[in-house]
């Protein structure tokens, strides 16, 4: 009876975590890991499985819905011709790169250090999303020779450490280089593939000893399939929504909740 009633509980958690990140990833063009680490971090706490493992169970689980998630994303997109297949295919190689040396460290690392990361890295997308304007460039055109082969393995490295897709790090860099921001963000999508395809296989070798039941490696599947279902049913609602309403204000306030939840993860995480 009592894991019945733990499932129960789990469950009606993560369907609520799924709608909401279905929605702001809709509404916002965001990926919904960025709000679905922080929510499954303070869930599972809640239902007693905070352990030095817990963030590698949260980031895991995140970058397997982003699979599912942004492959759909991914089709939708290039049955309208939106995907830059160009910029996709010349910055692949260097994105996997970066993602598996991004699961090989977090593979290592604990609860702490990995809430530490996310949460300053966090504040950092969050101030850009607060305070960036559509306007700034970098450069006319997406950068070849060293600067992507520095940046691409970095954009890779930088979203596993996060349990993200390709869009908070990939669109905002896509942009500074003068890429259309729906050519961004459909091109993003194919980014998030690439980051958690090699990192969820990665993952599912790496149990972690305090875990909640159906859970293979650092991957916990009764999460993976109620936010998937969800996010899949809400996604549409909140890209609807994004046509009735001011998105750029909405992106702006989502920046700073983004900031005050990563600045909570750092406060627990130096309180503990």
């Amino acid at each position: 009876m009592e894991n019945t009633t733990l499932l129960i509980e789990m469950g009606l958690l993560l369907l609520a975590i799924g709608a909401f990140a279905g929605v702001l990833a809709g509404l916002l063009g965001v990926g919904g890991g960025i709000v679905l680490v922080p929510a499954f971090f303070y869930a599972f706490s809640a239902l007693g499985f905070d352990s030095p493992q817990l963030m590698q169970m949260c980031l895991a689980t995140s970058l397997a819905t982003i699979i599912v998630t942004s492959l759909r994303s991914l089709h939708a997109h290039n049955k309208k011709g939106a995907v830059d297949w160009a910029i996709l295919k010349t910055w692949a190689i260097g994105i996997v790169i970066g993602a598996v040396l991004g699961v090989l460290l977090v593979s290592t690392l604990r609860t702490l250090t990995l809430q530490l990361i996310f949460g300053g890295l966090a504040i950092i997308v969050g101030l850009y999303m607060t305070f960036g304007r559509n306007h700034w460039r970098l450069g006319q055109a997406m950068p070849t020779g060293i600067a992507r082969a520095a940046l691409s393995p970095l954009l890779g490295f930088l979203s596993v450490l996060m349990g993200i897709g390709g869009g908070s790090f990939g669109v905002p860099v896509m942009s500074l280089y003068n890429t259309p921001i729906h050519r961004a963000v459909a091109t993003a999508a194919g980014f998030g593939v690439l980051i958690a395809v090699p990192s969820v296989l990665v993952l599912l070798f790496k149990p972690i000893a305090v875990a909640p039941p159906f859970t293979i490696g650092s991957v916990n599947f009764v999460a993976f399939g109620l936010v998937v279902t969800m996010t899949l049913i809400t996604a549409p609602w909140g890209a609807a929504l994004a046509h009735k309403t001011d998105a750029v204000r909405l992106k702006r306030v989502f920046g700073v909740f983004l900031v005050l939840v990563a600045l909570n993860m750092l406060r627990k995480a130096i309180g503990a």
